[in-house]
């Protein structure tokens, strides 16, 4: 979340050190609360246009072609039915907005030991709204980490669905360390995504074992490969 700096100093950042902002969140809500998205909360819906806003405040700023919509944690007294149709109603007005500006809107489902009670599990539901929705700016935010948590066997769900992938992240599992150690083969991923095409981003979304910097030696590693 770029939101505690404007967006003119993360542009001037951007600039300075030649990086490209590819993906932020949309505003969780209050996320030291503990709240983890506001997208299928009902009651939230004025907030979460406003969410929008914002962000399109700081997307065209930064020349940052995609925005992930975070969708929250399941309230008990909320019947799932009512959670979806929240959902989807906040899901277009958000796709449509950002269309009139070229960006995508991304959805992430998210493994339930992490994130308890979060409303978007499992790659099959993903696909599920994102035909219902039928707008073509609204893709996937495929984690292989919380993927391979969730549903096993993610490079067949990979391709099965990945005309619906809009950014890919990865992590080690299950300790969501480096991607060179755990049951989940990154090399041969690496590879298999090269072979496939893809030309998207690769997002590391994982905790180092002994810092950012450290922690690089792994794609050192990799290249040499």
């Amino acid at each position: 979340m770029p939101y505690d700096f404007a967006p003119e100093a993360i542009a001037h950042e951007l600039k300075y050190h030649s990086l490209q902002q590819v993906l932020f969140n949309l505003s969780p809500g209050d996320w030291k609360a503990g709240e983890r998205g506001i997208a299928a909360l009902p009651g939230r819906e004025i907030e979460f246009r406003d969410s929008v806003e914002t962000a399109l405040h700081y997307a065209t700023a930064l020349g940052c072609p995609r925005v992930h919509a975070m969708a929250g944690l399941a309230p008990e007294d909320v019947p799932p039915e009512t959670l979806r149709t929240v959902y989807l109603d906040n899901l277009h007005h958000a796709a449509r907005r950002f269309a009139e500006y070229g960006i995508e809107l991304l959805i992430e489902p998210i493994n339930t030991g992490d994130m308890p009670g979060y409303v978007l599990n499992h790659q099959a539901e993903g696909r599920a709204i994102l035909a219902e929705l039928n707008e073509p700016n609204v893709k996937v935010q495929m984690d292989f980490y919380h993927a391979q948590i969730m549903d096993g066997d993610i490079w067949t769900t990979y391709q099965r669905h990945h005309a619906d992938v809009g950014h890919i992240q990865i992590a080690s599992v299950p300790e969501r360390h480096e991607p060179d150690t755990g049951e989940v083969n990154y090399p041969w991923i690496f590879a298999q995504l090269d072979a496939e095409g893809f030309d998207g981003w690769v997002g590391c979304e994982y905790k180092p074992r002994a810092g950012t910097q450290a922690g690089l030696g792994w794609l050192e590693a990799w290249k040499r490969q």
